[in-house]
């Protein structure tokens, strides 16, 4: 009970921490607490720049690993849609022959045992091992050692080397020597530095594209707009069709030689999560259903099943990342039901977080989405031959000034 209680705690803290920077709370504590992030938002930035400057003077180094390495990344915290565009990169990159290896940072996955930590800080010469998601043939970790983006890659890509470990140069050697892999893609890696030889894909949401301007903690960003120069390409995601002009001329103004890619994540069908079954989406159509997430941008979630002409009875948010407890989904569902749906519906990065065996009092299904490519480039093959396979000209990286 005192453990259930602090985390509620904690969950509540967050979400205020949350509600300040999105501009939800305007009361005298929230503009208090505004000011006092936004004094951290200058050390932040400053330190974010220092690093930068380190590296581009070469006083840090990065190291090359001979092989081509794409990097899908943003410059804000969450919501922009990279899992899909990660996982359609490596699918198309393997249809071209490519042994293909995702290195991910493995956020929110379970810690290592205290005992293993204190094995490798009595034994600094040894290294943290690697964690391996897939070995490319089959899943060989759970959502919760390995974190929920590596775990829902490795499941939809076999074929594929999943690898989780903050340092990817390591991972990244590690891929090459152990499964032969020779193109690598860095998830969420566009602040990781210490890898050369890197193309950058930036991915920036068309709905929400540097929140309030303001870097974290005051804001959402990792780093200053202007950064956008870094960006070998730019992906505009969750787009609509129409053209923004004004975004368009902001990122042409920071980097005016990256090419701009617009597409959408598009709804493909449901997936129900105890056996598999998959519904059209024309299923939701007039029915009165609910909604249950735990992702940075929930609204984006629930206007894809409005868009069905689905009635939405009942929603439930949650933070990003949450792990649904058994008292959690007992909660959700008994409102739910109370509240007279006929079914729930989650994300499929939520789905990875609840066990397939768990009975439930309504059907529940998660809504899987692909990315679609609307401007830029026919599809993601053409794509992929234009930015990894140019001409034959080998991978050069730069990093551009500040």
């Amino acid at each position: 009970m005192p453990h259930r209680w602090f985390r509620h705690k904690i969950d509540e803290l967050e979400q205020f921490a949350i509600d300040v920077i999105m501009g939800r709370r305007e009361d005298a504590l929230a503009v208090v607490f505004g000011a006092f992030l936004q004094v951290c938002s200058y050390l932040f930035s400053g330190i974010v720049q220092l690093r930068l400057w380190l590296y581009r003077n070469r006083i840090l180094r990065d190291q090359p690993l001979g092989c081509l390495v794409v990097v899908v990344g943003n410059l804000t915290v969450g919501g922009t849609g990279k899992t899909p565009v990660v996982e359609k990169f490596a699918k198309a990159l393997q249809e071209r022959g490519r042994k293909v290896a995702i290195l991910s940072r493995g956020y929110k996955s379970k810690a290592p045992p205290w005992w293993q930590k204190w094995w490798f800080w009595l034994n600094p010469t040894e290294e943290v091992p690697t964690r391996v998601v897939s070995d490319g043939e089959k899943v060989l970790l759970d959502s919760e050692v390995a974190g929920d983006e590596p775990f829902m890659l490795a499941r939809n890509l076999p074929g594929v080397v999943v690898l989780v470990d903050k340092n990817r140069v390591k991972a990244g050697a590690y891929a090459i020597k152990r499964f032969g892999c020779d193109t690598l893609v860095l998830d969420d890696g566009f602040q990781y530095l210490p890898l050369k030889g890197r193309l950058n894909l930036l991915l920036v949401d068309k709905t929400n594209p540097f929140g309030n301007g303001h870097l974290l903690p005051r804001g959402i960003l990792r780093e200053p707009i202007k950064h956008l120069q870094r960006a070998s390409y730019v992906f505009l995601t969750k787009s609509k069709g129409v053209r923004d002009e004004e975004l368009e001329a902001m990122i042409r103004r920071f980097n005016p030689g990256a090419e701009i890619i617009e597409c959408a994540h598009k709804p493909q069908y449901l997936q129900r999560i105890d056996n598999g079954e998959r519904l059209p989406l024309t299923a939701l159509a007039g029915r009165r259903i609910g909604a249950f997430s735990g992702i940075a941008a929930p609204e984006s979630f629930e206007g894809f099943l409005r868009e069905t002409g689905a009635r939405l009875g009942y929603t439930r948010q949650f933070l990003d990342h949450y792990r649904f407890t058994p008292e959690d989904l007992a909660t959700v569902f008994g409102e739910a039901r109370d509240a007279g749906v006929e079914m729930m519906i989650t994300t499929e990065k939520d789905a990875v977080r609840i066990d397939a065996g768990e009975k439930f009092p309504l059907p529940c299904y998660y809504l899987r989405l692909e990315i679609e490519i609307l401007r830029g480039a026919a599809d993601f093959k053409e794509a992929v031959a234009k930015i990894c396979f140019p001409r034959g000209e080998p991978v050069v990286d730069s990093m551009p000034p500040m």
